[in-house]
């Protein structure tokens, strides 16, 4: 038995922040954030929207292309590390909002990782043959914890939510192979300080992402047996085109190959991943029998990278 992504959706609040509008607030240029970085604009959620609201956007996307009702999950996991409150989880209201059976639901914590925490998370339960459908999310309301005062941070970030539902599929397809991974000494270069404000060392966290990106990417192919040739299509976590360009080119795949949403929605942590693929679904990217990978890197320091065969 095999795990497998059966349907993916995403939303992203309708407010654009360009990087133009940044340049009113915060001392930078539209010149300075795009050669740096890869963004041009990002989506800004409303004051009266909540985490569990664009998650439930997300959801209600996944399931209709999964052709799932919420009464057929058997789990929710949901990445964040921005939700509405301290307890409950965001998974748990999303439960009751989709009007899920009260099945086991629960967040998880690992930062623009996060995703890919959940779907290998996913992948257990449903080949050990506890579970048969899950849902999982990766959600942000980034702009919460921003320091818009910060010229380092303020341009980096965005709000969205990406979300999958993984299942049993046929055999050949699903997920290949995969890796995670943490290392605790990198807390200082990339939290969340007692002002409830991101910081980050982007000198430090530059470096090992690109080191990080390009081993993992590399070693989920390898542990399915592929080469960089069999690769179609890359996934990288959307933070800085730099850094996703690293390891586009430790796969040696060409830029057509690797997905990119960073100019348009800025880093949306655990939700980057699956706002990522679900467009390149939606848009016809991804094909049948397509080896995808997915790649991230975040605060933890943490990391993961899945590698699939694309279909049902």
């Amino acid at each position: 038995m095999k795990a497998g992504l059966i349907g993916t959706g995403h939303y992203v609040p309708e407010k654009v922040v360009t990087n133009h509008d940044l340049e009113k607030i915060v001392d930078t240029s539209d010149e300075w954030i795009r050669t740096r970085t890869g963004i041009e604009e990002r989506r800004i959620a409303s004051d009266d929207m909540n985490t569990s609201d664009m998650a439930y956007e997300a959801a209600r996307d996944a399931l209709n292309e999964a052709d799932l009702k919420a009464e057929e999950l058997d789990m929710i996991l949901v990445a964040t590390v921005t939700s509405d409150m301290g307890f409950p989880s965001v998974a748990c209201q999303l439960q009751e909002r989709l009007g899920a059976r009260q099945i086991p639901a629960m967040d998880i914590s690992a930062a623009c990782s996060g995703f890919i925490y959940g779907i290998v998370t996913a992948k257990q339960f449903i080949e050990a043959g506890v579970h048969q459908n899950i849902l999982v999310i990766g959600v942000e309301k980034l702009s919460k914890i921003t320091n818009w005062s910060d010229r380092n941070t303020a341009v980096l970030f965005g709000d969205g939510a990406g979300a999958a539902v993984v299942s049993k599929v046929t055999e050949g397809k699903g997920i290949l192979s995969h890796e995670l991974g943490s290392d605790g000494t990198g807390i200082p270069y990339l939290h969340q300080t007692d002002e409830d404000h991101i910081y980050m060392n982007g000198r430090e966290v530059f470096k090992f992402a690109v080191r990080q990106m390009g081993e993992s990417s590399l070693n989920v192919v390898h542990q399915a047996g592929l080469t960089k040739d069999d690769v179609n299509y890359l996934i990288p976590h959307q933070a800085n085109i730099r850094i996703m360009e690293a390891a586009r080119e430790k796969l040696e795949i060409p830029l057509e190959k690797m997905s990119k949403s960073v100019d348009r929605y800025g880093n949306t942590s655990a939700a980057s991943i699956p706002i990522a693929l679900s467009e390149d679904v939606k848009a016809g990217r991804i094909k049948e029998d397509d080896v995808v990978v997915l790649v991230g890197f975040g605060g933890g320091l943490t990391w993961g990278a899945v590698a699939l065969r694309w279909g049902k």
